[in-house]
């Protein structure tokens, strides 16, 4: 599938390209639409600390580039591609290196939250290194029940959160099943984060629950500069430009890298809504 001419053409619609400039370019392009970026690079789940060290050493280049091509933009990474699986001390120690050279750039690293056996692990982690370097945040999950007093804590230790509404599958007894509970968990965390939040993302492409949370915003007063919405590399693209023309900010998750097929199955294989989802997005 990788190597498929044809593959590679469906790829290109939500992957910005299997190397670091081809990424750049992509960002650039963003950028000159007032979009700002977080590049990821793909590959999660590694099986040795060797693979660990490889993934460590792309993202070390990918925030020096970022810097020295002056690109509106940071990076956001999956702990289990840094060796979470196999040593939580050396996972840690490579994203000491990340996080920071990215304060001695005055950047940003934002660590993604995979399922939630890596919950407990993954928030120790980001609360560790902010309080040594203050350049990392994290993402909460509004499908997962424990979130609310997770981002409690976070918003307490003025740690930046992404909030999404989570891909992976879990059981009922740790997350919501039903969209409805779901949707009404997003919007309560999200006003949660505006009122006592540090520079929350917002990160859906659901156009009404966005018209809600924008409504929300003006009624408090609380200014546009204070938040940023978030959306995916090649998704719902119409709805990012208007939301830039209306003042919000914006940051387009791009994801680059040779791994974009097991991003893609891992995906669709966790949850059907994702499936759907994407064939939307394909044809829209």
């Amino acid at each position: 599938m990788e190597t498929s001419p044809l593959a590679q053409r469906l790829a290109t619609r939500f992957v910005a390209g299997e190397n670091l400039e081809q990424a750049l370019g992509v960002a650039r392009s963003l950028n000159a639409e007032g979009i700002t970026v977080t590049l990821d690079h793909l590959g999660e789940s590694v099986s040795t600390l060797a693979e660990a060290a490889e993934a460590r050493d792309v993202y070390l280049r990918t925030l020096d580039a970022i810097h020295e091509h002056g690109i509106q933009g940071n990076a956001s990474l999956k702990l289990t591609q840094f060796g979470l699986d196999i040593s939580y001390p050396e996972c840690l120690a490579n994203v000491d290196r990340l996080v920071d050279r990215a304060a001695a750039l005055s950047s940003f690293v934002r660590v993604d939250m995979e399922s939630s056996d890596y919950t407990d692990r993954t928030l120790d982690l980001v609360k560790t290194l902010h309080a040594r370097y203050g350049a990392t945040g994290v993402v909460i999950q509004s499908y997962l029940h424990r979130s609310r007093a997770d981002i409690e804590s976070l918003c307490a230790a003025q740690i930046r959160v992404r909030l999404c509404k989570g891909a992976y599958l879990e059981p009922p007894a740790i997350a919501f099943p039903a969209k409805a509970d779901v949707d009404k968990s997003y919007f309560e965390l999200t006003q949660y984060l505006l009122l006592h939040g540090t520079y929350p993302a917002i990160a859906t492409h659901d156009e009404a629950l966005i018209g809600r949370i924008c409504a929300f915003a003006g009624e408090r007063g609380i200014p546009k500069e204070s938040f940023e919405f978030q959306m995916l590399y090649g998704i719902r693209r119409d709805l990012q430009r208007k939301l830039v023309s209306e003042g919000y900010g914006m940051r387009v998750y791009v994801p680059f890298g040779k791994a974009w097929y097991p991003y893609y199955m891992r995906r669709l294989a966790e949850r059907p809504a994702n499936v759907f989802f994407m064939l939307r997005n394909l044809f829209r």
